[in-house]
């Protein structure tokens, strides 16, 4: 095998266990700027691990079924609204296991003020 052909098969795998498109080359000029990345970086990981240890499960079957919780926010006349999904019994589980209260499942601004324009109608 070539050297680059090696190179080719490494960015291959490489490329298969990054996630995505988010995760590209961030060049800092100022060293306190590399260090903080590296920090924030590290950070991440130190949670990603704690994360798997405590659930006793991998980062990919933990994020793929917390990023099924979703939340929509609705707007009317008098009040915004916010619904989130329903919880799983698996997402209950992780939160439960990283000790983390769920919110309620939905929530709502105070209502709006009624205007004289909007009574006169």
């Amino acid at each position: 095998m070539s050297t680059k052909s090696a190179g080719i098969h490494i960015r291959q795998g490489i490329g298969g266990t990054i996630a995505g498109p988010s995760l590209r080359p961030v060049y800092h000029g100022k060293e306190e700027r590399i260090r903080a990345r590296v920090i924030l970086c590290w950070i991440a990981l130190l949670l990603i691990r704690i994360t798997e240890t405590t659930c006793r499960a991998t980062w990919p079957q933990v994020r793929r079924d917390l990023d099924r919780i979703a939340l929509g926010t609705f707007t009317g006349p008098a009040r915004t609204f916010r619904q989130r999904t329903e919880l799983t019994k698996n997402q209950r589980d992780i939160l439960a296991q990283l000790k983390i209260e769920p919110r309620p499942g939905s929530a709502s601004s105070p209502p709006k003020a009624l205007t004289s324009a909007d009574t006169s109608t």
